[in-house]
């Protein structure tokens, strides 16, 4: 019985002392860059190197690290099946990189863009392009962002990125655009 108790005390001895402060996750360097809806590359995030100053100039989320072309944050496109505004796992390293960018730059401000390709009427798709962009926002503020950070917008239909009358341009039209303000 002693034995059980010293472990118990033990285990909440080792739960207390674990952090629960998340050091930020860094965005990989050199992933290429892609403007298709083709699946995202291998691009993940993992941990913060030991005093990594990500929010300070040259940091993986800084001002500038949205112009690299190497940089996730460079990607600013999530694309959606027909029809649909759930988020595949494809794009969900971008949308982790875009929310960990404003958690580090909290005066930073996007909007996300919502898109649909021509079929549907106007109304169906200004609706189903406002729900697309606001997935994103949730998952940007589970991620860490803060609301007051995000815009959403709908255009439905009417700013194709692709004319054309067939499933390659409806593919690249179904999208949500993230915007950062300034750019």
């Amino acid at each position: 019985m002693r034995k059980w108790i010293i472990v118990a005390a033990l285990m909440a001895l080792v739960a207390g002392c674990k952090s629960t402060e998340e050091k930020p996750a860094p965005v990989e360097e050199g992933a290429p860059a892609s403007s298709a809806p083709a699946p995202a590359p291998g691009a993940t995030t993992s941990g913060a190197p030991s005093g990594a100053i990500t929010g300070a100039p040259g940091g993986p989320y800084s001002r500038q690290a949205l112009r690299d072309p190497n940089n996730i944050l460079s990607k600013r496109s999530i694309y959606f099946e027909f029809d649909d505004y759930s988020i595949k796992d494809q794009y969900r390293p971008i949308i982790e990189a875009h929310a960990k960018y404003l958690q580090f730059n909290r005066d930073a401000r996007v909007t996300l863009q919502g898109h649909t390709d021509e079929r549907g009427t106007r109304e169906y798709n200004i609706a189903l392009g406002q729900r697309r962009a606001d997935a994103v926002k949730r998952m940007m503020v589970l991620l860490g962002a803060q609301e007051i950070q995000i815009e959403t917008v709908s255009f439905g239909k009417e700013k194709p990125r692709r004319e054309g009358h067939d499933e390659a341009a409806w593919a690249e039209n179904r999208r949500v655009d993230i915007v950062h303000a300034g750019e």
